[in-house]
């Protein structure tokens, strides 16, 4: 039985790396990021999104904001009132962390409107593949150091 407990670390470490593996963290806008002229829509088109993948916005500090908001009506409305979130900052990184739609905005006055919004919907399980060429999985290394701490851990429960 003592001999056990290294297997069972070894499947929790296992199963960790591959939650992260799973997980995919998507540019905005790829190299363009998150600025005016862009159509979000086409961008947000065609991907898979589910609890646990990121957002990376990256734009100009201060020139544009990403906003969250709560509702399709503020969302069709390029309206701030009931924010979820709102940054500036100029690197903003989303975790979706709750399956649904979303709906994000830039509340710098004209832009929303001019396009500068999408909504995404959210699915509560991992999808395996909705990473595209445009939109690398960022942490494929995770898979590769799994099977490398597997092999070691096994070896070590073998010995």
């Amino acid at each position: 039985m003592a001999n056990a407990l290294p297997l069972v670390a070894l499947l929790v470490v296992i199963a960790g790396c591959a939650a992260l593996a799973s997980a995919t963290t998507y540019t905005v806008g790829d190299s363009q990021g998150w600025t005016t002229g862009v159509d979000y829509t086409s961008w947000a088109s065609g991907k898979n999104f589910a609890v646990g993948d990121k957002l990376a916005f990256r734009y100009v500090t201060k020139a544009h904001t990403v906003t969250e908001v709560s509702s399709k009506s503020a969302y069709d409305a390029c309206s701030a009132n009931g924010e979820v979130s709102d940054d500036d900052s100029g690197s903003t990184t989303v975790s979706l962390t709750t399956p649904g739609t979303h709906y994000y905005i830039c509340n710098i006055p004209g832009h929303c409107a001019s396009g500068m919004k999408f909504a995404i919907t959210v699915s509560a399980t991992p999808s395996g593949g909705g990473a595209s060429a445009a939109a690398p999985r960022v942490p494929a290394a995770a898979a590769a150091m799994a099977s490398v701490v597997a092999a070691a851990a096994i070896k070590l429960a073998l010995l």
